[in-house]
């Protein structure tokens, strides 16, 4: 049998979520299984033979991972070293001078390599590119030599302006790579050759010390599939959306810090697009956190830095999202004033929530959907359990928080899912009514194994026009790892103003970047439809300090001063209205994306399976629910038998393997053509 299946792996705080696309057979099978946190290699691999028995039919197996981003959160990455220009070996410490507190005088922050080990040599770049001072090769010698003897697995090589120009950076890294014992050194223009310093210097030793784990990790994947299939390809997702080879992954591991989330949002764009939603909001809610990402007109919305953790800055593209502590896991709990508190602490997936009766006595967010009947305690998620343990969970919801704030059990489990879905709203309105978009013109989309027990609090409370939940919520950031297109991003400073701009040495720049950038893509052994390109431009009135992104259509060949200029305007106008005049132009970057375009998947095929011929054939047990205070009579319904058009009202379980839907009163939902569920408010 020909390889033929494609397999998307997302790993979780609490689940790994597998999804295999056979698109020859037109089949799809998902799967999730607890995350080991030790090693997640372990969870991988036993979920992917959750969905085949043969690896041997697997063509390309895609993989979002958590590896970098807990690494980062952690604080377990490789112990590193830092050898930098004399005079700024605290760059990396000193940061913007922020706080992390906005309205407190006092903070710390420890930098992930300690000052010992930032060590200086001398050499000189000015801002224009010159030469002052060449570098010291000894010094470099002798720098790298102290660190191995200090116990360093990696090292960081960043000097001063050296994205103006990289000889100094470059002849130091011959000679550095010469005595390093590993592929763990990571050099700034390499990483990224552009300017502001502190940013440089954070995301090139940010990607030094996850060098270590990432390719330790990737390795061990990589040798268990080649036992079964050498011709299998792992593709690793990136914080943009786009995947890349697991060699490019392991040189720029800093690529993948919050991969699966993205690879949600990639599927998330696709699946809404096809149903008739241009305009979404998607709140992906697993066991640790809850991660909000926008979609504006079917686009993705891109930035280029954020902040894993304070003072922790990686100036790479991703998928801009705004991400609080409020998954399933996360724990309730009476604060120091007395009110109640969800997260951030976690009880991720092990021990778990109470409920799952594996240790923990504190009660989570899951624990409290399950007292209110909003989980069917018969027939968990991820096959952890046979059952759910309700009387524990109510027990834990009465000694924690009911008792303490004089309520009932259940009356405690419903303010603890209003706290976190006040929580939820916030972070929804902070990426929607806080930039400008109006919530009433976008549908939410939740995923996740939580998100669409949610929803309908989502769309009451935020004001949201409708909800569209996924044929498979639970895993759909697997289905996006699987959607997910080749795609490789560069970076050039040009910090030179408009006026002087020579068009001929820029159109130069963009073709050696393609060619270069191309070839990385196209090493891949997955089938392209085509390769795209995408060009902007960082540009910005003299004077200021932020710049805005001005797209480059057309042939670089034939770009002139006055269409950039043009191009400058109507971006400025789209963000502050209109442009300003008389004041020169500043080019600063130049931004360069090839995007190797993967064959589509039919989304046809996701709403394949058996289907019930009418709805109530589709109803598996009653259920008592209790919303606003008081108890409601419910059906549980198979969610995955209802057949296309039909309607349920709330409240409402709809169940499947991989997560619930929970339908609230005054709601209805619908199933769509793609095996989605619509839901939208009862008409009076």
């Amino acid at each position: 049998m020909s390889n033929r299946i494609v397999i998307g792996v997302d790993v979780g705080g609490t689940f790994t979520d597998i999804l295999a696309l056979d698109e020859t057979a037109g089949s799809v099978n998902v799967a999730k299984t607890p995350s080991t946190r030790g090693d997640q290699s372990v969870g991988f691999l036993e979920g992917i033979l959750k969905v085949t028995d043969d690896l041997a039919n697997v063509a390309t197996i895609i993989h979002g991972t958590t590896v970098a981003t807990n690494a980062l959160l952690e604080r377990k990455g490789a112990k590193t070293g830092i050898i930098t220009t004399a005079g700024f070996r605290d760059v990396l410490e000193m940061r913007r001078r922020d706080r992390p507190t906005t309205w407190g005088l006092w903070g710390q922050f420890t930098p992930v390599v300690e000052r010992v080990h930032r060590l200086e040599v001398t050499e000189r770049t000015l801002a224009d590119g010159t030469i002052r001072v060449p570098v010291d090769l000894d010094e470099v010698k002798s720098a790298a030599k102290t660190l191995l003897e200090e116990g360093c697995e990696a090292v960081c090589l960043f000097f001063i302006n050296g994205y103006a120009n990289s000889e100094n950076e470059t002849r130091a890294a011959e000679v550095l790579r010469d005595i390093w014992p590993n592929d763990h050194v990571s050099v700034a223009t390499e990483i990224l050759p552009e300017i502001r310093e502190f940013e440089r210097c954070s995301t090139t030793t940010l990607n030094a010390y996850l060098q270590p784990p990432v390719a330790n990790y990737l390795g061990r994947l990589e040798n268990r599939i080649a036992e079964e299939n050498k011709d299998t390809e792992i593709l690793i997702v990136q914080s943009n959306g786009g995947v890349m080879s697991v060699d490019t992954a392991k040189s720029r591991p800093i690529r993948t810090a919050l991969s699966g989330p993205a690879a949600g949002v990639v599927a998330a764009r696709q699946i809404a697009g096809a149903a008739g939603f241009d305009n979404i909001i998607t709140g992906d809610m697993g066991g640790t956190s809850f991660d909000v990402s926008l979609v504006a007109d079917g686009q993705n919305m891109l930035t280029a830095q954020a902040n894993i953790d304070f003072g922790m800055t990686i100036r790479t593209p991703m998928i801009e999202m705004t991400t609080i502590g409020a998954g399933g896991g996360s724990i309730a709990h009476i604060d120091d004033t007395g009110f109640l508190e969800i997260g951030p602490e976690s009880a991720g997936s092990d021990p778990g929530p109470v409920c799952y009766g594996l240790g923990n006595t504190r009660p989570t967010v899951t624990d409290a959907n399950l007292v209110l009947g909003r989980i069917d305690a018969r027939n968990p998620i991820g096959g952890k359990q046979d059952r759910l343990d309700i009387n524990a969970a109510m027990a834990a919801i009465d000694t924690h928080i009911a008792k303490p704030l004089g309520l009932s059990v259940h009356d405690a489990a419903e303010a603890i899912i209003k706290v976190a879905n006040a929580k939820m709203g916030g972070a929804i309105r902070l990426i929607s009514i806080e930039r400008g978009y109006d919530p009433k013109q976008f549908a939410m989309m939740p995923f996740g194994g939580g998100g669409a027990l949610h929803t309908g609090a989502m769309m009451r409370d935020i004001g949201l026009g409708a909800s569209i939940v996924p044929r498979y919520p639970g895993v759909n950031s697997a289905l996006g790892c699987v959607m997910s297109d080749l795609r490789h991003d560069e970076v050039r400073t040009m910090n030179t103003m408009l006026d002087d701009l020579d068009c001929g040495q820029l159109a130069e720049m963009i073709a050696a970047i393609t060619e270069n950038s191309t070839a990385i893509i196209t090493q891949s052994k997955a089938s392209l439809e085509q390769i795209d390109r995408v060009i902007e431009l960082d540009m910005l009135y003299l004077g200021q300090s932020h710049s805005v992104a001005v797209p480059i259509s057309g042939d670089p060949k034939k770009l002139t001063i006055d269409a950039i200029k043009d191009a400058f305007s109507a971006s400025y106008a789209r963000s502050y209205s209109r442009p300003l005049s008389g004041i020169p132009i500043r080019i600063l970057n130049l931004r360069l994306s090839v995007i190797g375009i993967r064959p589509s998947v039919d989304l046809n095929i996701l709403a394949q399976g058996e289907r019930a011929p009418n709805m109530e054939d589709c109803i598996l047990a009653d259920q008592q629910i209790y919303a606003g205070g008081a108890w409601h009579d419910a059906k549980i319904i198979d969610r995955l038998r209802l057949p296309e058009g039909a309607v349920v009202y709330g409240p409402a379980l709809l169940v499947q393997g991989d997560a619930t839907i929970y339908v609230d009163p005054k709601l209805k939902a619908k199933t769509d053509a793609f095996g989605n569920i619509i839901m939208t408010e009862v008409e009076e």
